[in-house]
């Protein structure tokens, strides 16, 4: 029972002391003409299943749940959102010439289409950000008719 205790306490204090290793969370200034609402022509629902379902990870809008806050729980949040926005930036849609653009939108499409994104570990703690499949079709629909756009040059 002894060894018990001093196991819980060794733990607890473990845990208190990871927490002093604080990851940085950012939400950096938007320049809204950056942005892909403002780069791209979106609908109402395509913006829409954006925000719902790609923003908190792939924005500089990240709303940082109560669980970012508590290690080890807040490095693999930090990280997570961190190389998202490294992948795909949505708050800097401007920052990618139109060879870059056509590659993110077929991305988001593919990816989206394949149930890889948003990935399970968000979802099932945000149910909300699940994609049905009208959703799927909704973006890549989209993404379709911007690649056009783009490719025109219009």
């Amino acid at each position: 029972m002894r060894i018990i205790k001093r196991f819980a306490l060794v733990l607890l204090l473990l845990v208190l002391v990871i927490q002093v290793v604080r990851p940085e969370r950012t939400n950096p200034v938007i320049d809204g003409s950056r942005t892909i609402e403002a780069r791209t022509r979106m609908s109402p629902e395509v913006s829409s299943i954006i925000e719902r379902s790609c923003q908190n990870c792939h924005t500089y809008k990240t709303v940082w749940p109560w669980y970012s806050q508590v290690a080890p729980m807040s490095w693999l949040v930090a990280n997570d959102v961190k190389e998202a926005r490294e992948h795909l930036s949505l708050s800097d849609w401007a920052n990618y010439d139109k060879k870059k653009a056509l590659s993110k939108l077929d991305e988001i499409c593919e990816e989206v289409s394949e149930g890889k994104m948003p990935p399970m570990s968000y979802t099932m703690l945000h149910p909300e950000a699940k994609l049905t499949e009208v959703d799927k079709r909704i973006l890549c629909d989209w993404v379709k008719g911007e690649a056009s756009r783009i490719e025109s040059g219009m």
